[in-house]
């Protein structure tokens, strides 16, 4: 049986360290887009309190009440949801992406790649590992922002399988073409769908242009996010992915004994 997923990026503007106008925000898009039939949902990187370095220990400690909440609407909504949050740890922090299924937590990725020009490494502490969570509506591999520019990371998740990747981010100006062009690549390269949702507006010194994206494994924007808050949408037909795959067969005519083996 064909399977198609209507997927979403929910991308808003995030105000700086104010939880409770980001969590009514993105709560609010949550169920307009279920309202739609949207089954998957990606919000934006950190979006609960944006990068608030100063106070982002003490914003941390809410993210476990955000995360009950989130799975408890999740659950009311029928809806795949993934997004990062700031996480605290043994005294460390972490920038925390979640994937929930219909209220159940199917695993947690903690961002592998810290953004050192900006000074990331300095407030965060890196992950060791990647992840692809088995959901109800398939195998979803997740990254965010900065990871984007690894390629070699996505061919791992392709490799363990992943069919639809989610990257929530907060890229900023001026760097929108790197933005699509390699969301695209990661794309074409691994054959899979890619959901990425990108937050808007200005944080301080920080100018985002918005740009979320739904990609198909032929590289094919399906659908737009604008400069302004919205919640562009799109149907996944993981025929299209399976139909690309047998015709190009990438991961079969690999040469892992040359470049070196990938897990």
């Amino acid at each position: 049986m064909n399977r198609q997923i209507h997927a979403a990026a929910v991308q808003f503007n995030i105000t700086l360290g104010d939880i409770a106008r980001n969590r009514a925000k993105a709560f609010s898009a949550l169920q307009r887009l279920a309202d739609q039939g949207v089954e998957l949902a990606v919000l934006p990187e950190m979006w609960s309190t944006g990068y608030d370095y100063r106070r982002l220990a003490e914003l941390a400690l809410e993210t476990p009440r955000i995360v009950e909440d989130l799975q408890k609407e999740a659950a009311r909504l029928g809806l795949v949801v993934v997004g990062s949050l700031p996480e605290s740890e043994n005294g460390k922090l972490y920038n925390t992406a979640r994937v929930i299924d219909r209220g159940e937590i199917r695993g947690s990725y903690r961002k592998l790649h810290l953004f050192s020009t900006m000074g990331e490494d300095r407030f965060l502490a890196a992950g060791d590992r990647t992840l692809v969570a088995s959901t109800s509506l398939g195998r979803l591999g997740v990254a965010i922002c900065y990871d984007l520019r690894f390629p070699e990371l996505f061919r791992k998740l392709a490799l363990e399988g992943a069919e639809i990747l989610c990257l929530p981010a907060e890229w900023p100006k001026p760097r929108q073409e790197h933005w699509r062009t390699l969301l695209r690549a990661r794309a074409i390269e691994n054959q899979q769908f890619v959901v990425a949702a990108n937050c808007c507006g200005i944080q301080g010194k920080l100018d985002f242009f918005g740009m979320s994206l739904l990609i198909s494994p032929w590289g094919e924007v399906l659908a737009e996010g604008g400069a302004e808050d919205c919640t562009p949408t799109a149907l996944l037909d993981y025929e299209q992915m399976t139909s690309f795959r047998s015709k190009i067969r990438c991961f079969e005519d690999r040469r892992p004994e040359i470049y070196g083996i990938l897990p």
